[in-house]
């Protein structure tokens, strides 16, 4: 990898970090007067990609906002994510483990998985988080941390600690976004009664596109080959013992 490249590499990385950390910020919880206000002004480059159609229906969607804006997207944020209202049917619950457990169960290995990688790079929740670690937001906002890791490295010089960051990114990615994000937004998409939370979904489709296509291309300036596969628990390689009759 030459300096160029790697000066490229860090500004996306910059740029997929802020990406991934609005994406978190909408997802966690209902939006502030102030970021209603923030996004009614975004700018984004005006393409035929997932994410400039989404930035382009949140900018028609707010270009009417009002005094009830606010409580119309909080009121759509309980129904789509809490289910707030909703007793015979599940909506778009932010959790990985319900779209990936065979029961629809929070809690389940999606979520200790999830922490696995957490804690191989050091990331910790703010101590008293009650919200299961596999919700959305914290698997985005793992991904954000991960390229301002990136970044950092890339300007520093360190190319062997990008490929292993690389190749980190990759695994999480895989296995614990792009795996369950589709039928997520799938959900977002039929229970959502806003066109806000309907073009937030069509942004994070977009996200997948694009981070799928980011780092395939930086795996291979970083000599990163093959799937690593997912990590997990050490627990989860423990032999249990055999049953004993009485």
């Amino acid at each position: 990898m030459d300096v160029q490249d790697a000066k490229q590499l860090a500004e996306a990385c910059k740029a997929r970090a802020e990406f991934c950390g609005f994406l978190a910020s909408v997802y966690f919880k209902e939006l502030t007067e102030e970021q209603i206000e923030a996004l009614s002004r975004i700018e984004f480059e005006r393409d035929d990609s997932l994410v400039s159609r989404g930035y382009a229906r949140i900018a028609d969607y707010l270009k009417y906002r009002d005094s009830g804006t606010r409580q119309d997207l909080a009121v759509d944020y309980a129904r789509v994510f809490l289910g707030a209202g909703q007793y015979d049917k599940i909506t778009a619950p932010p959790y990985e483990s319900v779209f990936t457990s065979d029961d629809g169960l929070l809690m389940q290995d999606a979520r200790d998985k999830a922490l696995s990688y957490y804690r191989t790079f050091g990331y910790d929740l703010p101590e008293g988080n009650t919200i299961p670690e596999d919700h959305i937001s914290f698997e985005l906002q793992f991904a954000a941390l991960l390229a301002e890791e990136s970044a950092r490295v890339l300007e520093a010089g360190d190319y062997d600690r990008f490929a292993e960051l690389v190749a980190l990114q990759r695994g999480f990615f895989l296995y614990h976004q792009k795996n369950w994000f589709p039928r997520f937004c799938d959900a977002v998409d039929t229970h959502a009664q806003t066109d806000f939370y309907r073009a937030i979904a069509l942004i994070t489709r977009g996200y997948l596109d694009e981070e799928a296509a980011f780092l395939d291309g930086a795996a291979e300036l970083a000599g990163v080959q093959g799937d690593t596969g997912d990590l997990h628990p050490a627990w989860m390689d423990e032999e249990l013992p055999e049953a004993v009759a009485v």
